[in-house]
């Protein structure tokens, strides 16, 4: 199932939004499965944000020097971090919290910036969907 991401976004985009917006599949962690958010919990959102290399919580917070990473516009917004069913927070590293797996680590999957407490985004390209 490692197919280009690049045509997996544009053909599944369809697939992954419902008519209102929302995500129409469960957003599940890439590496173990374990579910992130419900179906119909989550708005897609497109907004450029720079997310790190995917990697265990024990190699995010101790990068030295320019971070690899990538910037990434889709998104699953969430304002509510009760609505996860299932996510883990790094450290703060200025004033972002990067959004990672409870049960994996595996990470960051997504983004919170501490001046706003509403805002909450997921990457689409850094998630599956069940």
């Amino acid at each position: 199932m490692d197919s280009n991401p690049e045509s997996e976004e544009s053909t599944n985009r369809s697939d992954l939004v419902s008519e209102d917006g929302k995500n129409s599949k469960s957003v599940v962690c890439q590496r173990c499965g374990s579910k992130v958010l419900c179906p119909g919990m989550a708005v897609f959102a497109e907004k450029e944000l720079f997310l790190p290399s995917m990697r265990k919580k024990s190699g995010l917070s101790t990068t030295e020097g320019s971070v690899d990473g990538d910037t990434l516009t889709a998104h699953w917004f969430v304002d509510d971090m009760y609505t996860f069913e299932n996510v883990g927070f790094t450290k703060d590293v200025g004033r972002i919290k990067y959004l990672i797996c409870a049960d994996c680590e595996i990470g960051p999957i997504g983004w919170h910036c501490l001046d706003d407490k509403k805002s909450f985004y997921v990457a689409v390209e850094r998630v599956n969907h069940a």
